[in-house]
């Protein structure tokens, strides 16, 4: 069975080390205390022999199994459904790696459903383990270090995404082009699914916190929550301004590109004027000359004796007169 983690804590400490799921009821019921169970990618019925147990809700059991599921937060009864989108940035190819987390939380138990690598509970559970006094504050202080967690685990992702949107801008008046196009339109992508996995977590954390006096939340626990919300604040205000940016980067480098094609549109009519030009003067002389080379026997220049420097006289008057002309429409 995928249980990467399964124990009993009593007053904070761990008790016990059950070596299957059905130890772990049998110690839950001769000790009493807090479960904390963690599996990773189970089989349905393996969840289900778990639901049985804790007597989790169907949706919830059904929305754990079919995965893909946005982050929210949802209560049945006195028990909570939390999803959760963990997140971590790639270096090697400049993208964001989504997780997908879901946490049952009852009065006495703890079950994590996990359908990637991150976030690494283990080390969660380690820092709840070396403090006590945190943790047998109970199931809502679990919920508490996973919350925790994934958004610390958002800040990385936060200054991979602003280092990504520096280069960007660094490169609008270098290179431009369709490249950085695509380039911008795939980093705002990034942006808004980095949102939609942590803006729901505003909502999460303020209704724990609005259900805090009415579930009984220790207060301490209540001001940890309200440390993570104001990071999460923190985090939602970053991501708008990046996504304003890149927006603005969007619209600025398609006013460049625009600008680069008309400027080499106006470069290369530039260019055509000046060979049309000159090849109008050539064609000047070329028409004289191509009059008087066609050798006809009537042709009474043939026998003047002024005839060849008129000629000549004809084909410098037109090429001068037609280069004049250009200059002054600024043509050459």
């Amino acid at each position: 069975m995928p249980i990467i983690d399964s124990a009993v804590y009593v007053d904070g400490h761990r008790i016990e080390n059950p070596a299957s799921l059905d130890q772990t009821f049998e110690y839950m019921e001769a000790h009493g205390g807090m479960a904390w169970i963690g599996l990773l990618r189970p089989s349905p019925e393996e969840l289900e022999r778990v639901a049985a147990e804790f007597s989790l809700h169907p949706l919830a059991v059904e929305d754990a199994l079919a995965g893909h599921q946005r982050a929210k937060l949802e209560r049945y009864g006195g028990n909570l459904f939390a999803v959760l989108r963990p997140a971590r940035y790639l270096d090697e190819t400049e993208t964001i790696d989504f997780g997908e987390l879901h946490v049952f939380i009852g009065s006495d138990y703890v079950v994590t459903v996990r359908h990637a690598e991150v976030p690494d509970l283990s080390q969660v559970r380690k820092r709840l383990e070396h403090n006590p006094d945190l943790l047998k504050r109970g199931p809502e202080a679990v919920l508490y270090a996973i919350l925790d967690e994934v958004v610390d685990q958002y800040d990385p992702v936060a200054r991979g995404l602003q280092n990504d949107v520096d280069e960007i801008e660094d490169g609008l008046f270098s290179s431009g082009g369709a490249d950085l196009t695509q380039r911008i339109y795939q980093l705002a992508r990034e942006v808004i699914h980095f949102q939609r996995a942590t803006e729901p977590l505003r909502d999460m954390l303020e209704a724990l916190l609005r259900g805090s006096d009415k579930y009984g939340v220790d207060i301490e626990l209540q001001r940890s929550l309200r440390d993570v919300l104001d990071h999460v604040l923190r985090q939602c205000e970053k991501l708008t301004a990046l996504r304003a940016i890149l927006d603005n980067a969007l619209t600025v480098n398609a006013t460049l590109v625009t600008q680069r094609q008309t400027d080499t549109a106006l470069e290369q009519n530039e260019q055509v004027k000046k060979i049309s030009g000159w090849a109008a003067i050539l064609f000047g002389p070329s028409l004289v000359g191509g009059i008087y080379g066609m050798n006809f026997k009537n042709m009474p220049e043939l026998d003047w004796t002024f005839g060849y420097p008129m000629a000549l006289a004809l084909m410098a008057a037109t090429s001068f007169g037609l280069w004049l002309t250009f200059k002054r429409k600024h043509w050459l």
